[in-house]
């Protein structure tokens, strides 16, 4: 049985010839009322353990809630590190390219006059080659020719 407030308030009673009131009755209703106050105690104290857990946990997953905040920071700054580092790489690899390019492009143009120079070396042996050639058969011709007469 449950005792309100207003069930304590309103208790009345019996009285006794000489105007006591009823011991047993008294009594009862203590036991009523101790028995109800041991529910209360111990239903408070449930209530205030499991507010406590409650909070631990809170407390718990709002720590947690900070370690993921600082995690996913960290975590973008680490990528915000690697992207700008990996375009300076890019940059540097380019840049690379860009130097390799212009060696092989200058050694070609180099090999390239190198070789004109060669060809225009080889022409003129040539003429020299054709010329002296040509001189030395119109000699053997004139040789030839003084031996038939």
């Amino acid at each position: 049985m449950k005792i309100s407030p207003m069930d304590i308030q309103q208790q009345q009673f019996k009285g006794k010839m000489f105007g006591g009131l009823d011991a047993e009755d008294v009594d009862a209703f203590l036991q009523s009322v101790a028995g109800e106050m041991e529910e209360l105690i111990r239903e408070n104290g449930e209530l205030r353990e499991r507010l406590t857990r409650n909070a631990t946990a809170m407390a718990e997953m709002e720590a947690r809630e900070a370690q993921l905040r600082e995690t996913m920071l960290a975590a973008q700054r680490i990528t915000e590190e690697m992207k700008a580092n990996a375009q300076k790489e890019a940059h540097l690899v380019v840049s690379e390219a860009e130097l390799k390019g212009e060696r092989i492009v200058a050694d070609a143009e180099k090999k390239l006059v190198e070789l004109s120079n060669q060809i225009q070396e080889l022409r003129r042996d040539k003429v020299q080659f054709e010329s002296g050639f040509k001189g030395m058969l119109d000699t053997y011709y004139k040789l030839l020719a003084l031996n038939n007469e």
